[in-house]
């Protein structure tokens, strides 16, 4: 399971860690946590639809999102 060694990877960021993210549209589709956040100890990831309004919410931690291009 790839997701239980990203506990020890120093390169990904702590997930859930804020409450309001901005996005680009180069990083779509968009999941919460993103790809780039450690994923062992958070919720399981959700992709959130973003494209139309231009914000989205995790209903799993309540994260906002807004997408800035």
């Amino acid at each position: 399971m790839a997701h239980l060694t990203d506990a020890n990877d120093e390169t990904l960021a702590q997930a859930n860690a804020q409450g309001h993210y901005e996005v680009r549209r180069a990083q779509l589709p968009l999941s919460c946590p993103m790809p780039e956040q450690k994923l062992w100890n958070s919720h399981p990831r959700v992709y959130l639809p973003i494209e139309e309004t231009g914000e989205a919410r995790c209903p799993y931690c309540g994260a906002r999102y807004t997408l800035v291009d």
